[in-house]
């Protein structure tokens, strides 16, 4: 029978959730962390250790469970206390000035206290709390019913999973109520999902919405947690009523019971002060770090609210105004190819130039094949463009074909330095893998000299543009080249300063050969793979020379991670920078593992889930120190899978072949006994 957790550890727990929670409003809500990250995770960290031991201490507002559980069958239904109706829209201001008129009309009354906010562009959620703990989070679906996804809403930071007690009592609500709001993707949160998406061949998402409202319905949780989504709150009910007496109150309460909500909305005294909000965010919205496309207005009266009532579809009392959109049509003339920092090559549209709100438009970025695919567009069509915000605009469709038109192909060779183009097999994106190729070499040098790969102090971003602008340096190998003059003479250097950096370049030499593998950037190679491989090859011309039936042999090197080498090596560039390196000296050799026991020598380990006493890095590097092997893949061949929280389908695969499954406890008993 298993030994139940102490009152001192079941304490702690709680202590820690306060504690957790707390620095969580901090840093998602209020923007102004008290804490570091590293700090932030040892009491995470600490809590999964002790839920992991204890699983009784794990409560449904445990901040642990915002990681993403197991993916799910499908979404659950859920019949809305109160329906979450669409708003009507007005596109001009005499449109909002006839909403008006029809609202004092019908009030019969001349001064209306409006209240006007951001309508936020995201999706809108229902969070329904009982006893202060967030039980339900579920979607507008038709107005009436919508889908349960509370674990996916649990994934977002900014979403309180516990409201207090204390903080309830104040504002004098009970512990049952609904907030509603909207999820969304800030600006930031959008072009990285999309950066990381055109790197690993992914979907490519229009617009920060889609972006959101796509992560909220997924049956994978842990997808979600990825997607950095926000949350705005700007509805309180309780039994599906307002419990105040006015809307502004409603916003005040939400920001005391820790939601995050919106600082920028305005009481308006009459329809024109409404017009002049429009008009002054309309300017600023761009600067703001998420999309808005409109205003909402609302009698802020909850009693004049309840009188004016609803239509079929929408309240009497509230309207969006939307902005005109930024959009235009325009011709494509041509379609190019840049070549990224990290070698990606992406097809961007050359535009008539058009006006789109303001900005002279004449390019645009059309990410990778497979959207000019989906968009069915060739040379010389007429498209529909959008801008939103101040970046590069998109193209939404095509509008017209041209007469003539041309299908665009990418090209076979890098358009920048002539090297064969890469493209692996399941993967859209296109590369060029020589490390030497002028559109990447600044990337590859300030990488090379990373303080984990080649630690070449001072070799940062100011010298390495200066280097390559003035061609000194061509790739890699030629830093080793590197003359005292050549150095001293560039801007804010002296011999002194030169000197100093061509001793750390001479030093790095010496620098163990898992070092120079990851140095190489090499697509997949990361520092653990490079310490691996390392271990595994006497040189780096054994290791350039590996096929791939040797590198599949490394520990934790699958199928992509060997073909990406075998890749990276079948470009002649590439070998040329290798024999370069040697010619100058850099000759590292491998490294032997120094090993502390033979426990579990010709034992096979593979590790799915979160661990929480170490990292599943750390879990392996120990496996390894005892002899034994980790592999990223399970087969007949494995002896143990480790299972941590969240296990993936590693832990399906080996039921499935009957292989010996262990929780991390037992992992740590058997690394203690043998």
């Amino acid at each position: 029978m298993a030994k139940a957790a102490s009152a001192s550890l079941k304490k702690e727990s709680e202590n820690l959730c306060e504690k957790i929670r707390y620095h969580e409003y901090r840093y998602h809500v209020l923007d102004d962390p008290e804490i570091s990250d590293a700090a932030f995770d040892r009491l995470m960290n600490r809590l999964k250790e002790i839920e992991a031991a204890y699983p009784e201490l794990i409560t449904p507002d445990s901040p642990s469970v915002r990681v993403g559980g197991t993916p799910r069958e499908g979404f659950q239904t859920v019949r809305h206390a109160r329906p979450m109706l669409s708003l009507d829209n007005a596109f001009s201001y005499e449109a909002l000035r006839d909403w008006d008129r029809r609202v004092r009309e019908t009030s019969g009354r001349e001064d209306i206290e409006y209240i006007a906010e951001h309508k936020f562009d995201g999706l809108s959620i229902s969070l329904q709390y009982e006893d202060g703990v967030l039980v339900r989070g579920v979607t507008r679906g038709d107005g009436t019913t919508g889908e349960d996804v509370t674990p996916n809403v649990k994934t977002v930071r900014s979403v309180p999973l516990r409201v207090e007690s204390a903080a309830l009592k104040k504002a004098k609500l009970p512990a049952d109520f609904e907030v509603r709001g909207e999820i969304m993707m800030t600006r930031e949160s959008f072009d990285a999902l999309n950066r990381q998406q055109e790197q690993t061949g992914g979907k490519i998402f229009v617009n920060p919405r889609n972006a959101a409202a796509g992560a909220i319905r997924v049956l994978d949780p842990s997808i979600t947690a990825q997607r950095r989504l926000d949350f705005f709150a700007y509805y309180l009910f309780v039994d599906g009523k307002v419990p105040f007496a006015k809307h502004s109150d409603s916003l005040q309460v939400l920001k005391q019971l820790r939601f995050r909500a919106s600082d920028d909305w305005k009481l308006c005294d009459g329809i024109e002060k409404v017009t002049d909000y429009c008009t002054a965010w309309d300017s600023k919205r761009e600067k703001l770090a998420y999309e808005i496309d409109g205003v909402v207005i609302k009698v802020n009266s909850t009693p004049l609210q309840n009188e004016l009532g609803f239509t079929a579809k929408a309240p009497r009392w509230a309207i969006a105004y939307k902005y005109p959109a930024r959009q235009e049509t325009t011709v494509v003339n041509d379609i190019i190819v840049q070549v990224g920092r990290t070698g990606t090559l992406t097809p961007v549209a050359v535009l008539e130039p058009v006006q789109v709100g303001g900005v002279t438009v004449s390019r645009s970025t059309l990410h990778n094949m497979d959207e000019i695919d989906r968009l069915g567009l060739q040379i010389g069509d007429t498209v529909l463009i959008e801008r939103a915000g101040e970046v590069i605009p998109h193209v939404l469709k095509v509008v017209k074909e041209g007469k003539p038109r041309k299908a665009f192909r990418m090209p076979k060779e890098c358009p920048v330095c002539g090297s064969t183009i890469h493209k692996a097999e399941g993967e859209v994106a296109y590369r060029c893998v020589n490390a030497a190729c002028p559109a990447k070499l600044k990337e590859s040098l300030l990488h090379f000299a990373g303080r984990h790969a080649m630690n070449i102090d001072g070799l940062g971003e100011k010298i390495v543009d200066q280097l390559v602008e003035k061609g000194i340096v061509k790739d890699v190998a030629d830093l080793y080249a590197l003359k005292q003059d050549e150095v001293a003479n560039l801007e804010r250097m002296a011999e002194k300063s030169a000197q100093n950096l061509l001793d750390e370049i001479a030093a790095s030499k010496k620098n163990p050969l898992s070092r120079l593998i990851f140095a190489l950037g090499i697509q997949f190679v990361g520092e653990r793979t490079g310490q691996l491989l390392a271990e595994h090859f006497s040189s780096l011309e054994d290791f350039a020379a590996a096929k791939t039936e040797d590198l599949e042999n490394v520990p934790e090197v699958g199928p992509k991670v060997a073909a990406s080498i075998v890749e990276f090596f079948s470009e002649a560039a590439n070998r040329r920078i290798i024999k370069k390196l040697h010619d100058q000296g850099v000759r590292p050799t491998a490294e032997k593992r120094e090993l502390k026991s033979q426990k579990l020598a010709g034992k096979s380990f593979v590790f799915t889930g979160g661990l929480a006493n170490r990292s599943r890095e750390e879990a392996g590097e120990l496996v390894l120190q005892h002899g034994g092997k980790v592999s990223g893949s399970v087969s007949k061949k494995t002896d143990y899978v480790v299972v941590g929280t969240d296990p993936g389908s590693k832990y399906e695969k080996a039921k499935e072949l009957g292989v010996s499954i262990l929780s991390e406890g037992e992992f740590e008993k058997l690394i203690r006994l043998k």
